[in-house]
């Protein structure tokens, strides 16, 4: 970690709280707030939550700002996985005996809908001098300090790496201290990192998976953040669809279109494997009248490949040219970040009255 810019960064945040210590109170405060709010649900509480007391625990999250419709993501969730099944893995998450490594990538691996960003927040206000949030933001501030190893896709956020997040996070919580930081918590340390350190992209060599074995994670990131973009684009999203006899896509997008019915938008994620297999599968797709358009997702490098293996298909007229389409997963992840900071920046203003976003 590069100690000269750490020690820039607390300096000049030493400077803003002395200028501006009615903020530094009210900053304090509202940790205080969320912590009280979350540390208020026990084991039993959290397995005991009607749906209603679900939506009002998750909504409250920073992960969960850039939502307008909080309603809708929370009823995804409980569909996608089943209420009861939620509220298990929370309390084992939360409460569980197992070592948090075990715990972290157990939730992961069995629950739906609640990423990294949810569930690190989740834990640091139930424990905020053992935990630390851990995002997108949090990695880029990271990298601006030089830590080196960091991940770039969701999949890489192990439980290994959070916990190698959080003992570098208790680093700069004891500089902090040294610095005469009068709040040091890991809370403390996210809002130093939030407020402090400019965004700084990881470097270029992170950028690719790193084993085949790990593809099957990168291509059910993408396909998770398809469907993301299209419910924040307003879409009703879902991934795993079928939409014709024989065709099982990973994402689509579908919208009502006053009383002339509804337009769908297939999406294939293709990372590795069989360009034949998907391109099939967006054929059968076409037999639905309603799929307005077809669309590969693979790494930038793939597209040109399946362009070509496509050409055969399009010249015979068995797969429409003007419905066949092709996205770079490169694309799918900026996207969905520029989404996440426009909504995030939006939703500070608090435009919409509280109770019209539900």
């Amino acid at each position: 970690m590069n100690q000269t810019k750490l020690t820039t960064a607390i300096e000049h945040l030493k400077c803003r709280q002395l200028e501006n210590p009615e903020s530094l109170q009210e900053a304090m405060e509202e940790r205080k707030e969320r912590i009280a709010f979350y540390q208020g649900f026990s084991s039993d509480k959290l397995l005991t939550m009607t749906e209603d007391d679900f939506y009002k625990y998750i909504s409250r999250l920073w992960a969960m700002i850039i939502w307008g419709n909080k309603k809708f993501v929370v009823d995804k969730i409980i569909a996608d996985n089943g209420f009861d099944n939620v509220k298990k893995q929370l309390a084992e998450l939360l409460f569980g005996s197992n070592d948090i490594i075990k715990r972290w990538d157990n939730f992961l691996k069995k629950i739906k809908g609640m990423g990294p960003a949810t569930i690190s927040e989740l834990l640091s206000y139930y424990n905020p001098d053992e935990y630390m949030i851990f995002n997108g933001t949090t990695v880029k501030a990271l990298n601006f300090l030089e830590v080196p190893d960091l991940p770039k896709y969701n999949y890489q956020y192990t439980g290994k790496r959070f916990l190698e997040v959080c003992k570098i996070g208790k680093q700069i919580a004891a500089e902090m201290k040294n610095k005469g930081i009068q709040d040091t918590t890991l809370l403390a340390v996210d809002y130093l990192l939030w407020e402090e350190m400019p965004s700084s992209e990881l470097p270029a060599e992170h950028s690719e998976p790193e084993s085949h074995n790990l593809n099957v994670s990168y291509h059910d990131e993408v396909k998770q953040k398809i469907v993301e973009i299209g419910s924040l684009l307003g879409f009703t999203s879902n991934s795993e669809v079928v939409v014709a006899p024989g065709a099982k896509v990973d994402a689509t997008w579908e919208v009502q279109i006053g009383n002339l019915g509804k337009a769908i938008y297939v999406f294939e994620v293709q990372v590795s494997g069989s360009v034949d297999s998907m391109l099939m599968n967006l054929m059968r797709a076409q037999a639905n009248i309603a799929v307005q358009a077809v669309i590969t997702v693979s790494p930038e490098d793939q597209i040109d490949k399946i362009k070509r293996e496509a050409r055969g298909l399009i010249d015979s007229q068995s797969l429409d040219s003007k419905k066949f389409k092709n996205w770079s997963c490169e694309e799918v992840l900026m996207v969905r970040e520029s989404l996440d900071k426009a909504y995030t920046s939006i939703n500070k203003l608090k435009l919409v009255p509280d109770g019209f976003n539900n």
